[in-house]
Protein backbone atom coordinates (compact mmCIF):
# COMPACT_ATOMS: atom_id res chain seq x y z
CA UNK A 1 0.00 0.00 0.00
CA UNK A 2 1.25 3.49 -0.83
CA UNK A 3 2.84 5.24 2.14
CA UNK A 4 0.55 8.26 1.87
CA UNK A 5 -2.53 6.09 1.93
CA UNK A 6 -1.15 4.20 4.89
CA UNK A 7 -1.46 7.56 6.65
CA UNK A 8 -5.21 7.61 5.89
CA UNK A 9 -5.68 4.10 7.27
CA UNK A 10 -3.62 5.01 10.32
CA UNK A 11 -5.82 8.04 10.96
CA UNK A 12 -8.85 5.76 10.80
CA UNK A 13 -7.34 3.37 13.32
CA UNK A 14 -6.48 6.17 15.73
CA UNK A 15 -9.47 8.46 15.36
CA UNK A 16 -12.16 5.92 14.43
CA UNK A 17 -13.74 8.49 12.11
CA UNK A 18 -12.20 10.11 9.04
CA UNK A 19 -13.55 13.51 8.01
CA UNK A 20 -14.34 13.68 4.30
CA UNK A 21 -14.62 17.32 3.26
CA UNK A 22 -16.23 18.06 -0.11
CA UNK A 23 -15.84 21.53 -1.63
CA UNK A 24 -19.01 23.11 -3.03
CA UNK A 25 -19.26 26.35 -5.00
CA UNK A 26 -21.66 28.16 -7.34
CA UNK A 27 -22.11 26.01 -10.44
CA UNK A 28 -20.76 22.80 -8.88
CA UNK A 29 -21.89 19.69 -10.78
CA UNK A 30 -24.53 17.96 -8.67
CA UNK A 31 -23.39 14.34 -8.99
CA UNK A 32 -19.74 15.35 -8.67
CA UNK A 33 -20.31 16.19 -5.01
CA UNK A 34 -23.47 14.20 -4.26
CA UNK A 35 -22.03 10.91 -5.56
CA UNK A 36 -19.01 10.89 -3.21
CA UNK A 37 -21.20 12.23 -0.39
CA UNK A 38 -23.51 9.23 -0.81
CA UNK A 39 -20.70 6.69 -1.09
CA UNK A 40 -18.91 7.66 2.12
CA UNK A 41 -22.17 8.16 4.02
CA UNK A 42 -23.52 4.77 2.96
CA UNK A 43 -20.17 3.13 3.73
CA UNK A 44 -20.45 4.38 7.32
CA UNK A 45 -24.02 3.11 7.63
CA UNK A 46 -23.22 -0.31 6.14
CA UNK A 47 -20.07 -0.64 8.26
CA UNK A 48 -22.01 -0.01 11.44
CA UNK A 49 -24.84 -2.34 10.40
CA UNK A 50 -22.73 -5.24 9.13
CA UNK A 51 -19.66 -5.02 11.33
CA UNK A 52 -20.91 -3.15 14.36
CA UNK A 53 -17.89 -0.84 14.19
CA UNK A 54 -17.71 2.85 14.89
CA UNK A 55 -18.57 5.25 12.10
CA UNK A 56 -15.55 5.22 9.75
CA UNK A 57 -16.44 8.43 7.90
CA UNK A 58 -18.17 11.71 8.56
CA UNK A 59 -18.92 13.74 5.44
CA UNK A 60 -19.26 17.51 5.15
CA UNK A 61 -19.99 19.96 2.37
CA UNK A 62 -17.74 23.00 2.69
CA UNK A 63 -18.30 26.30 0.92
CA UNK A 64 -16.93 29.80 1.21
CA UNK A 65 -19.71 30.61 3.68
CA UNK A 66 -22.57 28.76 5.31
CA UNK A 67 -24.99 30.29 2.82
CA UNK A 68 -27.06 28.48 0.22
CA UNK A 69 -25.32 28.28 -3.14
CA UNK A 70 -26.81 27.41 -6.50
CA UNK A 71 -25.31 24.25 -7.95
CA UNK A 72 -25.49 23.47 -11.63
CA UNK A 73 -29.03 23.15 -13.00
CA UNK A 74 -30.39 25.35 -10.21
CA UNK A 75 -30.18 23.03 -7.19
CA UNK A 76 -29.84 24.90 -3.90
CA UNK A 77 -27.12 23.53 -1.59
CA UNK A 78 -26.49 24.57 2.01
CA UNK A 79 -22.91 23.78 3.10
CA UNK A 80 -22.31 22.35 6.56
CA UNK A 81 -19.35 24.70 7.05
CA UNK A 82 -17.76 27.80 5.65
CA UNK A 83 -14.03 28.18 5.11
CA UNK A 84 -13.68 30.05 8.41
CA UNK A 85 -15.20 27.36 10.64
CA UNK A 86 -14.53 24.13 8.72
CA UNK A 87 -12.65 21.51 10.75
CA UNK A 88 -9.56 19.86 9.31
CA UNK A 89 -10.29 17.14 6.76
CA UNK A 90 -8.63 13.76 6.27
CA UNK A 91 -9.91 13.26 2.72
CA UNK A 92 -10.48 16.37 0.58
CA UNK A 93 -12.67 16.06 -2.52
CA UNK A 94 -12.78 18.83 -5.13
CA UNK A 95 -15.65 18.36 -7.58
CA UNK A 96 -16.06 19.97 -10.98
CA UNK A 97 -18.78 21.89 -12.74
CA UNK A 98 -18.75 25.49 -13.92
CA UNK A 99 -15.26 26.38 -12.75
CA UNK A 100 -15.16 30.14 -13.29
CA UNK A 101 -15.93 31.05 -9.67
CA UNK A 102 -13.53 28.69 -7.87
CA UNK A 103 -10.72 29.29 -10.37
CA UNK A 104 -10.94 33.05 -9.79
CA UNK A 105 -11.57 33.02 -6.02
CA UNK A 106 -8.55 33.73 -3.82
CA UNK A 107 -10.42 32.56 -0.70
CA UNK A 108 -11.13 29.21 -2.36
CA UNK A 109 -7.51 28.85 -3.41
CA UNK A 110 -6.26 29.55 0.11
CA UNK A 111 -8.67 27.11 1.74
CA UNK A 112 -8.05 24.29 -0.75
CA UNK A 113 -4.28 24.62 -0.37
CA UNK A 114 -4.60 24.65 3.41
CA UNK A 115 -7.04 21.73 3.51
CA UNK A 116 -4.96 19.68 1.08
CA UNK A 117 -1.82 20.23 3.14
CA UNK A 118 -3.64 18.96 6.24
CA UNK A 119 -5.37 16.04 4.50
CA UNK A 120 -3.86 12.62 3.98
CA UNK A 121 -5.48 12.45 0.55
CA UNK A 122 -6.84 14.95 -2.00
CA UNK A 123 -9.12 13.87 -4.85
CA UNK A 124 -10.79 15.63 -7.75
CA UNK A 125 -13.84 14.73 -9.77
CA UNK A 126 -14.23 15.88 -13.37
CA UNK A 127 -13.05 19.46 -13.96
CA UNK A 128 -12.07 19.81 -10.31
CA UNK A 129 -8.67 18.80 -11.70
CA UNK A 130 -8.35 22.30 -13.17
CA UNK A 131 -8.45 23.83 -9.69
CA UNK A 132 -5.91 21.36 -8.31
CA UNK A 133 -3.75 21.99 -11.36
CA UNK A 134 -3.89 25.75 -10.92
CA UNK A 135 -2.76 25.37 -7.32
CA UNK A 136 0.17 23.15 -8.30
CA UNK A 137 -1.23 20.12 -6.52
CA UNK A 138 -1.02 17.86 -9.58
CA UNK A 139 2.57 18.62 -10.57
CA UNK A 140 4.62 15.53 -11.31
CA UNK A 141 1.60 13.22 -11.37
CA UNK A 142 -0.44 11.55 -14.12
CA UNK A 143 -4.00 12.93 -14.06
CA UNK A 144 -7.37 12.62 -15.74
CA UNK A 145 -10.67 14.47 -16.04
CA UNK A 146 -13.97 14.31 -17.96
CA UNK A 147 -13.41 13.04 -21.50
CA UNK A 148 -14.76 16.30 -22.94
CA UNK A 149 -12.14 18.35 -21.07
CA UNK A 150 -9.02 16.25 -21.72
CA UNK A 151 -7.72 18.50 -24.50
CA UNK A 152 -8.30 21.67 -22.49
CA UNK A 153 -6.54 20.21 -19.45
CA UNK A 154 -3.54 19.34 -21.62
CA UNK A 155 -3.47 22.79 -23.20
CA UNK A 156 -3.86 24.58 -19.86
CA UNK A 157 -1.24 22.50 -18.03
CA UNK A 158 1.23 21.25 -20.65
CA UNK A 159 3.59 20.09 -17.90
CA UNK A 160 1.09 17.46 -16.73
CA UNK A 161 0.75 13.92 -18.04
CA UNK A 162 -2.97 13.87 -18.87
CA UNK A 163 -4.40 10.41 -19.51
CA UNK A 164 -7.71 9.61 -21.16
CA UNK A 165 -9.98 6.56 -21.24
CA UNK A 166 -9.54 5.84 -17.56
CA UNK A 167 -12.13 6.25 -14.77
CA UNK A 168 -9.59 7.43 -12.20
CA UNK A 169 -5.88 7.66 -11.47
CA UNK A 170 -4.62 6.95 -7.95
CA UNK A 171 -1.11 8.28 -7.32
CA UNK A 172 -1.23 7.76 -3.57
CA UNK A 173 -1.81 11.13 -1.96
CA UNK A 174 -3.64 12.62 -4.97
CA UNK A 175 -6.42 10.94 -6.96
CA UNK A 176 -8.15 12.35 -10.04
CA UNK A 177 -11.23 10.92 -11.73
CA UNK A 178 -13.28 11.31 -14.85
CA UNK A 179 -16.54 13.18 -14.84
CA UNK A 180 -19.81 13.03 -12.94
CA UNK A 181 -20.60 9.35 -12.21
CA UNK A 182 -16.89 8.46 -12.32
CA UNK A 183 -16.64 10.11 -8.91
CA UNK A 184 -18.81 7.34 -7.47
CA UNK A 185 -16.46 4.62 -8.67
CA UNK A 186 -13.45 6.58 -7.44
CA UNK A 187 -15.05 7.00 -4.02
CA UNK A 188 -15.79 3.29 -3.80
CA UNK A 189 -12.14 2.69 -4.62
CA UNK A 190 -11.17 4.93 -1.71
CA UNK A 191 -13.54 3.06 0.58
CA UNK A 192 -11.82 -0.12 -0.55
CA UNK A 193 -8.42 1.34 0.27
CA UNK A 194 -9.52 2.29 3.81
CA UNK A 195 -12.02 -0.45 4.75
CA UNK A 196 -11.27 -3.27 2.29
CA UNK A 197 -12.84 -4.70 -0.84
CA UNK A 198 -15.64 -6.45 1.03
CA UNK A 199 -16.94 -3.26 2.59
CA UNK A 200 -16.62 -1.36 -0.70
CA UNK A 201 -18.62 -4.10 -2.44
CA UNK A 202 -21.25 -4.02 0.32
CA UNK A 203 -21.51 -0.26 -0.05
CA UNK A 204 -21.97 -0.55 -3.82
CA UNK A 205 -24.62 -3.25 -3.33
CA UNK A 206 -26.50 -1.09 -0.83
CA UNK A 207 -26.47 1.72 -3.40
CA UNK A 208 -27.50 -0.72 -6.16
CA UNK A 209 -24.48 0.51 -8.10
CA UNK A 210 -22.83 -1.85 -10.57
CA UNK A 211 -19.22 -1.85 -9.42
CA UNK A 212 -16.28 -4.19 -9.32
CA UNK A 213 -12.82 -3.33 -7.99
CA UNK A 214 -10.55 -2.04 -10.72
CA UNK A 215 -6.84 -1.39 -10.60
CA UNK A 216 -6.06 2.33 -10.88
CA UNK A 217 -4.00 3.47 -13.87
Amino acid sequence: MDRQFEDVAARHDRQKTLHVGILVFPGVEVLDFAGPFEVFSVASRVSKRDLGVAQPFTVSLIGARRDTIEARHGMGVLPHYGFDDAPAVDLLIVPGGLMGQPLDCALTHAWVKRASAQAALTASVCTGAFLLGKLGLLDGRPVTTHWEDIDELRATFPQLEVRENTPFIDTGRVVTSGGISAGIGMSLHLVERVLGAGMAAATARQMEYDWTPSAPN
